[in-house]
């Protein structure tokens, strides 16, 4: 089973230098620890002994002194924010809850108390004081990432983590805080690389820090670490100092594409209606030039079949009608004068026009009933 680097005994997990058997025991210190403190036992009950050799009696005092000493020395406190881990020759033989508690001295049994109540965290890509999180310093090999659109971010984010099985975490995985910190700027570099950098910047930091934990949580759950991360939290994701100024122009010119192809699509959107609504109302205007013109074709078309089947009925009455109508139209707006020779004694008469339009006289009863019994007279033979 490997052993970790954590505390030992009232110190959160394994520490010191090991024994046949692992650890010193937990509230007993190291084996080193132990003999000094038998070396002065010892020297306390010489001082207290008759000088000259041993007796048979003073050995059993101090026999029975350090037996004493070597049973008290398996007490050891858990305190509140702890969880009390105990070893039977390496192997987890009991849980303990906080309070004074005992365990088989060393090197029997050993306990390790490590703190499963602390919310611990690891600062990545940047160093912070430890009163805050305010950063002193980047870490530039660490905060580097390159996106999805091959630009570098230099991203700083804080991971927060918890212990939830601490025999797991005591002996599953050495150096457990550089495992998570190894595991955390992976999953930060794996989910950077899926993204582009103005979603990394403004759009997609929550999504990015809810991934991030769930890649490291899975990460963590394979090594069998014993571990929960809790939270992962981005404190800021900026292009490199470097090139922070070009990347500002960049920035500045993608916005003013974006305005111009704003502007050109509102214009279009427009235009393109005006255009529409002209185009619809010529097609209309002509269909209804188109309906106009056959209407009006057909309405002759009927005009002439009727005048027609009136005209083969009665030949004579339907040309003379005609003749009278189409006259009609032609003199009507004309100023004009007739004479009849045939009349006699009257006396010629020319009539001047007036300046503004005139209409013409109308003829004479006579004339019109002369007009009416012989048309071959003014129209100068029927065809």
């Amino acid at each position: 089973m490997p052993w970790t680097n954590q505390g030992g005994s009232n110190g959160g997990g394994p520490s010191g230098p090991r024994g046949p058997w692992g650890r010193g025991p937990a509230g007993g210190g190291s084996p080193q620890g132990v003999e000094d403190l038998l070396r002065r036992a010892a020297d306390q009950l010489k001082k207290l002994m008759p000088a000259g050799p041993f007796t048979r009696g003073s050995l059993a005092v101090i026999a029975s002194a350090l037996a004493a000493i070597w049973l008290l020395s398996g007490v050891y406190f858990v305190n509140t924010d702890e969880q009390g881990v105990v070893l039977r020759f390496g192997a987890v033989s009991a849980l303990t809850e906080p309070g004074m508690r005992y365990h088989l001295p060393w090197p029997i049994e050993v306990a390790y108390t490590p703190k499963v109540q602390n919310k611990n965290k690891i600062n990545i890509g940047y160093q912070a004081n430890d009163e805050d999180t305010s950063p002193v310093g980047d870490v530039t090999e660490e905060s580097h990432m390159l996106t999805g659109d091959e630009n570098i971010v230099d991203v700083n984010f804080t991971v927060y983590w918890k212990i939830k099985d601490a025999p797991a975490y005591l002996f599953n995985v050495r150096n457990q805080e550089a495992t998570i910190k190894a595991v955390a700027e992976s999953a930060m570099r794996e989910v950077v690389g899926e993204s582009q950098i103005e979603r990394v910047q403004t759009l997609d930091r929550e999504q990015i820090q809810f991934h991030v934990r769930q890649l490291m949580q899975r990460a963590v759950d394979r090594y069998r670490m014993g571990v929960t991360i809790t939270d992962v939290n981005m404190q800021k994701a900026d292009p490199p100092a470097e090139v922070i100024a070009a990347y500002r122009d960049v920035q500045a010119a993608r916005a003013d594409q974006e305005r111009k192809r704003n502007e050109a699509e509102a214009y279009a959107n427009t235009i393109i209606p005006q255009a529409r609504g002209k185009a619809a109302h010529i097609v209309q205007d002509a269909e209804a030039y188109r309906q106009k013109v056959i209407a009006e074709a057909s309405g002759q078309a009927k005009r002439f079949l009727s005048v027609y089947a009136e005209y083969r009925k009665a030949p004579e009455v339907t040309r003379r009608r005609m003749y009278l109508e189409n006259m009609s139209q032609i003199l009507g707006p004309m100023n004009k004068i007739i004479v009849d020779d045939s009349v006699k004694g009257m006396v010629p008469y020319l009539q001047i026009p007036k300046s503004g339009p005139q209409q013409a006289p109308a003829p004479n009863a006579a004339i019109q009933q002369q007009m009416m019994s012989n048309p071959n007279a003014q129209n100068g033979g029927e065809q």
